[in-house]
């Protein structure tokens, strides 16, 4: 890779992705007690942020809905304090938590482009093993990390690992079976603002978490 494709693969991850790879454990208590087991079918989902002015990728994140759902979020700055994390890894994440972490990405200058496509059982559980055996991702190495996943599982093996989140997603959408959405929000860049918003939000969960609003 030439230094200027380096630098702008660089700068892609890091427009949305800023921070570095500190290890982060969740104790097993708040891991479990946080758990969400999704209806239907096992799926794995590619989250990406695509900057509006200029099409380039901004951010990778992968969502797998198996045994329970998890939140592949390499090098991500979303935090909520109702979802534990163990090292990018966001456990937790029923509709309402990843309503907020899709409206913390799309914005006035990004989008996000979603790409879910349905697998086996079998196989969510060896991506779910993948990401939460890879350990915190450094600065800018969103998408490195997801496609080097990717391209070692059984399905997936056209998604070449590389650093360019939109190169992830193009791989991607050639997987046969995949749906694609697109979320668009008018909501403006002031992130920290959004996520304090969020923090004092009330959840509305469903029974299995015992119902009603929480603080």
């Amino acid at each position: 890779m030439s230094l200027r494709k380096t630098a702008l693969a660089l700068a892609a991850c890091l427009g949305l992705a800023a921070c570095g790879a500190e290890s982060v454990w969740a104790p097993d208590e708040a891991v479990q007690r946080a758990a969400y087991v999704p209806e239907g079918p096992s799926t794995v989902t590619l989250l990406t942020a695509i900057n509006n002015r200029s099409g380039s990728g901004g951010h990778s994140a992968l969502l797998i809905d198996g045994q329970q759902r998890l939140l592949f979020d390499p090098a991500g700055t979303w935090r909520h304090p109702t979802v534990p994390e163990r090292n990018d890894v966001l456990f937790g994440m029923q509709p309402q938590l990843f309503e907020f972490y899709m409206d913390y990405h799309a914005r006035e200058t990004y989008h996000m482009v979603v790409q879910e496509v349905e697998v086996t059982p079998e196989v969510a559980a060896r991506i779910s093993q993948a990401v939460q055996s890879y350990g915190a991702v450094p600065s800018a190495q969103c998408a490195l990390s997801i496609s080097r996943i990717l391209s070692e599982t059984p399905g997936f093996q056209n998604v070449s690992p590389g650093w360019f989140p939109k190169n992830v997603m193009d791989d991607f959408e050639t997987i046969p079976g995949v749906r694609t959405t697109r979320v668009y929000d008018d909501d403006s860049d002031d992130n920290l603002e959004l996520l304090q918003a969020q923090g004092r939000a009330q959840l509305y969960l469903p029974e299995e978490f015992g119902g009603g609003a929480t603080e």
